[in-house]
């Protein structure tokens, strides 16, 4: 959740933390801060409660010199955002400051602990005996900075990402990680650290992925250093980062997630490059190949996923299960880690997630590992921990996903679930190769059908000044386009804070019904493909109640038409096509409702984007 980013070097480390934060602003936009240290020694704290910007009006006439720094933005867990629970925070004698991401789960005995020992506590946070813990590993041990860390994690439960600097050594960083990210970026002689990439990128693409209980020591003039808790040393593994600048950027675009909506045609093609061969009809993974004979004899999958990739793996499971004939299950990850699920050897369980550090995800894959299931990912974010602890998987390669409610992340998924079907199909010789050609062929144009919807974007901001109204909506779908209901459903719900529900529309009369009257707008996903004669029916039902339908239909489409109030037209494709290209009207009607009520849409209220806590 949380946004961590720091820096050591020759530069003035202010204006580099504070561009970083704005950056990562997405993880968490609750309250803010920055630690530097000036060239007297002096550590100096500026945190508020508020967005970024709210902390740079905060310090516009005080001291922020000094060449080494940390900050925070925050999604708060423990305590209310205030000020005074905002990051970073100070040790008791005002020597040492930390900043953290994650959650300490035995936070309480600690306090209660050093609280009985004299130490006293400013904040109602769980990141702040951290920092108390620390010192105290210094005053009763007459620890070092070095040591002090490691013997403080020792006695910590829970999952954290730390930054914390020491006002007596002013050219040293020290940071770690467990179940959240961090990464390291190395510079000409200088440091940065980040949650993610995005506020290292403008400066160096050399980075390190700081691994599971692994501590770095950074520091001027010396080689990056890593161990372990037990002070086993680790030779640092430099990466060279695969993205660019304009991408972290709104490139005209008045906010990420409309430019993230209108990416969607060049993401997909991205996705696919390289693994659709339209000339051979065909589809080669390499995690499929690579794991063939394990692929093949597994006798179920399992999907874990949380929030939008859920909904993606819904369709996942409607992919595999037709294209393969192997039953699937689709697991919302944080119940599945929770309950004592019959997880087999012969298993194979999918982990989906747009960051790869979705924190009940990777719970989930432990769990099945311990098991014996056999581990495939499908992630966006290369050397993330969910790439690294399954055994194989494929990269959805859409670049950064800034707005926090998903869109390209979810296409893609849906995009490479497809791959993944049609490949294992391929290899179990249940399709045959015409339907497989066909099908290969219709996926490569894809995005052109996609660049076509999004040329309606103007008509349908038009139309959604009409629903600032409504305090509910209901979405109904069938078959492949039932998830997406659920979908398009969740899109207005986080960025308009309407509420609403995605039904499979045979549902609607158990129950749903009850709702309907003239004040309820009803979206209907009614396609020529699937139960087509069904939904008409449905639709019905919604009118005979005086139901408002807004209704996404197959272009030429007569019938649905002359039922609704509203319509917007998707091209025709195969039915296991539709939900790619049924969603992309919804999330811009999601969209135009949230700015025409005039919504924070890239950043909505009490989200975050990577969710790497419980």
């Amino acid at each position: 959740m949380c946004g961590i980013v720091g820096y050591v070097g020759h530069q003035q480390a202010y204006p580099i933390l504070i561009k970083g934060l704005s950056r990562l602003e997405y993880r968490g936009y609750d309250s803010a801060g920055v630690a530097l240290i000036n060239q007297d020694g002096l550590l100096q704290i500026y945190k508020t409660k508020g967005k970024v910007k709210d902390l740079e009006n905060q310090v516009k006439d005080k001291d922020v010199s000094g060449c080494i720094g940390i900050a925070h933005t925050r999604w708060a867990t423990h305590g209310e955002p205030s000020d005074i629970n905002s990051h970073p925070h100070f040790s008791e004698n005002h020597r040492l400051a930390l900043i953290h991401n994650g959650i300490i789960e035995n936070y309480q005995a600690l306090k209660t602990e050093l609280i009985r020992k004299g130490y006293h506590f400013q904040s109602q946070t769980d990141t702040e005996v951290v920092i108390q813990l620390i010192q105290y590993m210094m005053d009763s041990r007459d620890a070092s900075f070095d040591d002090a860390v490691p013997m403080a994690l020792n006695h910590v439960i829970g999952a954290y990402a730390l930054a914390i600097i020491d006002k007596t050594q002013p050219d040293k960083l020290i940071a770690a990680r467990k179940g959240s990210p961090l990464i390291i970026g190395v510079g000409e002689g200088e440091f940065f650290i980040g949650s993610d990439a995005t506020p290292i990128i403008e400066y160096t693409k050399k980075v390190v992925y700081l691994g599971e209980e692994q501590i770095a020591y950074i520091q001027l003039g010396h080689e990056l250093r890593i161990t372990d808790l037990t002070k086993i040393e680790y030779t640092p593994e430099v990466r060279e980062l695969d993205m660019s600048l304009s991408e972290i950027e709104k490139g005209g675009f008045p906010h990420f997630m409309l430019k993230e909506i209108f990416e969607q045609p060049r993401t997909l093609r991205a996705s696919m490059q390289g693994r659709l061969h339209p000339e051979l009809g065909t589809v080669k993974l390499s995690g499929i190949i690579d794991n063939r004979d394990r692929l093949l004899q597994a006798k179920r999958f399992i999907i874990c996923a949380c929030g939008t990739s859920w909904h993606a793996g819904l369709i996942g499971k409607y992919l595999i299960e037709e294209l393969t004939r192997i039953p699937v299950e689709v697991e919302y990850a944080s119940e599945f880690r929770y309950r004592r699920p019959a997880i087999f050897p012969t298993d194979v369980v999918i982990a989906l997630s747009q960051s790869g550090e979705t924190a009940d995800t990777l719970a989930a894959i432990n769990l099945a590992k311990e098991a014996g299931a056999f581990l495939f990912g499908i992630c966006n974010v290369v050397g993330s921990s969910i790439a690294r602890a399954t055994d194989t998987g494929c990269y959805t390669h859409i670049g950064p996903e800034i707005g926090v409610a998903s869109t390209k992340a979810f296409t893609a998924q849906v995009t490479t679930l497809f791959l993944f079907a049609l490949s294992l199909a391929e290899q179990l010789g249940t399709v045959t190769d015409e339907h497989r050609a066909r099908l290969v062929n219709e996926l490569q144009i894809i995005p052109d059908k996609i660049a076509a919807i999004l040329e309606h974007d103007k008509e349908i901001a038009d139309m959604a000044k009409t629903f600032t109204y409504a305090r509910n909506f209901l979405y109904l779908g069938r078959g492949y386009n039932y998830p997406i209901a659920l979908e398009g459903a969740l899109k207005l719900k986080e960025i308009s804070y309407i509420h609403a529900e995605g039904y499979p529309a045979a549902e609607m009369k158990h129950g749903p019904i009850a709702l309907i009257d003239e004040e309820m707008p009803v979206v209907v996903i009614a396609t020529r493909r699937g139960n087509y004669d069904k939904i008409l029916s449905n639709i019905q039902e919604v009118k005979a109640r005086k139901g408002r339908i807004i209704s996404i239909v197959t272009e030429g489409d007569t019938d649905v038409k002359a039922l609704s109030d509203w319509h917007l037209e998707i091209p025709d494709t195969e039915d296991c096509f539709e939900p790619i290209l049924s969603i992309i009207p919804l999330q811009l009607l999601a969209y135009h409702i949230a700015i025409a009520k005039g919504r924070d849409v890239d950043q909505p209220r009490n989200l975050a984007k990577s969710v790497t806590v419980e």
